[in-house]
């Protein structure tokens, strides 16, 4: 995969977002766009610890069933989720069945609605974007930085389960905190 392709719009994107159509439109509308809305924010944290040794295609393509199976990912909602709702997610087949996932989705939302803010959180370990200069490759773009380790090891402290650095960096992405998009993309 070639780090920026053209796509059938004549658009250049970062490689991964033209190859295929659902990847293409997650790249245009939604990756590294800022997002600070707690539940929307919630939802990221969810489907990335979700996507953890799996296809991020995967999830993408099983989103709309993870948000029936997990009440549209209203936080209140899940974070009062009992055992019947682990096992119903267990037998639910369009969603990933992982019960160390799933039990952690349901922790998680109990962590952040302890939370005055969890965007405000989240969004304190935004890097100062003039510090970074736009990737020319997939080889420039980490895997983990130093800000997405403070952001593991902060939601760690308020009880936050799945999210190890990579996962955390991997929602900096997602949530527009960084911008990947490699140069001359024209999403950048």
């Amino acid at each position: 995969m070639s780090d920026l392709v053209t796509g059938d719009d004549g658009r250049l994107r970062c490689g991964w977002g033209a190859s295929t159509p659902d990847y293409a439109v997650y790249h245009d509308e939604e990756w590294g766009k800022p997002v600070r809305d707690p539940r929307a924010l919630y939802e990221k944290l969810c489907l990335e610890a979700f996507q953890s040794g799996l296809s991020w295609l995967t999830i993408l393509r099983k989103r709309e069933n993870f948000r029936a199976a997990f009440a549209g990912f209203e936080i209140d909602a899940v974070a009062a989720f009992g055992p019947d709702d682990v096992e119903r997610l267990m037998a639910d087949a369009g969603i990933v069945r992982n019960r160390a996932k799933i039990e952690a989705a349901i922790a998680n939302a109990r962590a952040a609605a302890e939370l005055d803010d969890l965007g405000a959180l989240l969004w304190s370990f935004a890097p100062d974007p003039a510090t970074r200069p736009a990737p020319r490759s997939f080889a420039d773009v980490p895997a983990v930085t130093p800000e997405s380790t403070a952001m593991a090891k902060a939601l760690k402290r308020h009880g936050f389960r799945f999210v190890g650095p990579t996962t955390a960096y991997a929602l900096m992405q997602a949530c527009g905190l960084v911008n990947d998009h490699i140069e001359g993309c024209w999403a950048r």
